[in-house]
C-alpha cells in the first residue's frame, strides 16, 4: 500500500492510513521514517512462531507490530483459606515474585491467608443535563425505573440467568456540583464476568429509554420533555465490589524474624511503619504500589484489567478524603494481625481471559477459580508482597535484597558472560550490591583477564 502524508499548519507531515496497511508495511514505514534498521528484525524477533497464534494476538489490539515479553513466574504455596495454590505472576519488577514467595512460606506455617469476598457489586452511570420539576421526577422515578429494568431485558437476560443482572438504579441529584446536573447511578452483579460490555451496554440503553421516557410519559411539559446526556459509562470505582485479606500469628511466632529485633520490638516496628503509610500519603503512595505489585501481576497473568484494579484501589484509599494506607495492623491479646482491604473487579470468563492462552493456562494452574476466588488469590498476593516490603523495611532495609534480585539485570546491562555472572553471583553474596559496585567488580575482573 502507497503510504500517503498529511501535512499540519506546523509543517509536520502525519502518516494517512496506518491502520489500513498490513503489518510489515506498517514496519517497513516507519523504519523508512524514523530512519531505525534494525526495527524490523527486532519486531519479528518476538513474533509468535505458531501462526495462529500470533494473529490472535494480533487481534487483540489496533496497530499491532510484534509482541512484547513479561516474565511469566508462579510464586508458590500460598496457602488461603486452607486451600494451596502456585500463583501465577506476570511482571519486570525483579523482587516482587521473590517477596511473595517468601511471603508465602512464611505464612503457611502459621495459618495462611484468610480472605474473604464482601460484595461484587459493581457501578455504572447516565451523567445527564436536565431541566425540570425534580419534585415531580422524584415522584415518577418508580415508573421510569420500572422501564429502565423491561427495557434492557434483551440485553440482561443470560446474565439473569447466571445468577446476575441489575441490581438497583437510583437518581443522584447533583444540581449543587454543576447546573441541572443528575445521575442514573445502576448497581451491577456480572458473577464470574468482569462485565464491562454488559454494563456498557445496559448504560447506553438507558439513555435511549431516559429520553424517550421523558418525551412521551405525559408527565412533563416544554423543555422537561428534553434531557441532554453527556455519556453513558462504567465505573471502575468500585467500593462495593470488595475483598478483605488478613494474615494472623502469636507475637512470639516473630522472634525469629530478625537477629536485632525481639518479636516484640519487630512487631513494633512493623506497626508503627504501617501507621507512618496511613498518616502519610507520600508514604502510603509508596506502601500500596507495594500491595498493588503482587495483586497486578496476578491480574495481568489472568488477562484481566489491571489499570482499572488500581484506579478503583487508589480512589478507595482516598475515600476519607486524604489517601492513606489499604492495610491496617490489629494487636491484641499477643496476637498480631495483618489486613488489606481493597476493591477489585476481577473476572474469569469473556475477554482475554479464556482467549489469551496464557492467561487460559494461569486460571488453570489456579485450579480454574470463579471470580470471587481469584479476587482473593490476587488479594493475597499483594498483602504478601507488601508484608514482605515492611519486613524488609523495618529490618535489613530494602536495597539489600531487591538489588540482590537485580544484580542479574545489572550484569545484563554490562553484557556480563555466563562466567562472570557465576563469580559475581559469589562475590556479591555477601557484599552490597550497587550498580557502582557491579561495574567496578566487572571491570577489575575483564583488566585481569585481558591487561587493560
Amino acid at each position: 500500500m502507497k503510504t500517503t502524508t498529511h501535512t499540519t499548519d506546523l509543517g509536520i507531515k502525519l502518516q494517512q492510513g496506518f491502520s489500513k496497511k498490513s503489518r510489515d508495511e506498517k514496519i517497513r514505514s516507519l523504519s523508512k521514517e524514523l530512519e531505525i534498521p534494525h526495527l524490523e528484525d527486532v519486531l519479528k524477533n518476538f513474533h509468535h512462531p505458531d501462526i495462529s497464534v500470533q494473529r490472535l494476538i494480533e487481534e487483540f489490539s489496533e496497530n499491532t507490530l510484534s509482541n512484547y515479553y513479561f516474565p511469566f513466574s508462579i510464586a508458590p504455596n500460598f496457602l488461603i483459606n486452607n486451600k494451596l495454590y502456585h500463583i501465577p505472576m506476570t511482571i519486570e519488577e525483579s523482587s516482587v515474585v521473590a517477596a511473595a514467595s517468601k511471603s508465602a512460606k512464611f505464612w503457611a506455617s502459621r495459618g495462611g491467608f484468610h480472605a474473604d469476598v464482601i460484595s461484587t457489586t459493581k457501578i455504572g452511570q447516565v451523567h445527564f443535563i436536565w431541566k425540570g420539576d425534580v419534585d415531580r421526577l422524584k415522584h415518577h422515578f418508580d415508573e421510569l425505573k420500572e422501564n429502565l429494568l423491561t427495557g434492557t431485558e434483551h440485553i440482561t437476560a443470560n446474565m439473569v440467568k447466571r445468577g446476575g443482572g441489575i441490581k438497583d438504579i437510583s437518581l443522584i441529584d447533583l444540581r449543587h456540583e454543576m447546573p441541572d446536573y443528575f445521575q442514573l447511578k445502576a448497581e451491577f452483579e456480572t458473577v464470574d464476568s468482569m462485565g464491562a460490555n454488559f454494563i456498557n451496554s445496559c448504560l447506553e440503553e438507558f439513555s435511549i429509554i431516559l429520553k424517550s421516557w421523558l418525551n412521551n410519559s405525559g408527565h412533563f411539559h416544554g423543555t422537561e420533555k428534553e434531557a441532554d446526556v453527556i455519556m453513558s459509562i462504567l465505573s471502575n470505582y468500585t467500593p462495593d465490589c470488595l475483598v478483605e485479606t488478613s494474615v494472623s500469628a502469636p507475637l512470639q511466632s516473630f522472634a525469629q524474624v530478625d537477629n536485632d529485633l525481639t518479636a516484640s520490638q519487630f512487631v513494633t516496628k512493623f506497626a508503627r511503619a504501617v501507621e507512618v503509610a496511613r498518616i502519610d500519603p507520600h508514604r502510603a503512595t509508596t506502601h500500596n504500589k507495594g500491595i498493588f505489585n503482587g495483586i497486578d501481576a496476578v491480574v495481568l497473568a489472568t488477562g484481566n484489567d489491571f489499570r482499572a484494579v488500581e484506579a478503583g484501589g487508589h480512589t478507595y484509599a482516598a475515600r476519607s478524603g486524604k489517601y492513606s494506607s489499604l492495610t491496617s495492623v490489629e494487636i491484641e491479646n499477643d496476637i498480631f494481625t495483618y489486613k488489606l482491604k481493597v476493591p477489585m473487579s476481577l473476572g474469569t470468563v469473556g475477554g482475554l481471559t479464556r482467549l489469551h492462552p496464557m492467561a487460559r493456562l494461569s486460571l488453570e494452574i489456579l485450579h480454574n477459580p470463579n471470580a470471587e476466588e481469584l479476587m482473593r488469590i490476587a488479594s493475597a498476593a499483594g498483602l504478601a508482597n507488601n508484608f514482605a516490603a515492611i519486613k524488609s523495611l523495618v529490618t535489613k532495609g530494602i536495597q539489600l535484597g531487591h538489588m540482590k534480585m537485580h544484580l542479574l539485570n545489572i550484569l545484563n546491562s554490562f553484557n556480563a558472560c555466563s562466567e562472570e555472572k557465576e563469580l559475581a553471583l559469589q562475590h556479591f553474596e555477601k557484599e552490597k550490591v550497587s550498580h557502582t559496585a557491579v561495574r567496578n567488580f566487572i571491570e577489575t575482573l575483564r583488566e585481569q583477564k585481558y591487561g587493560n
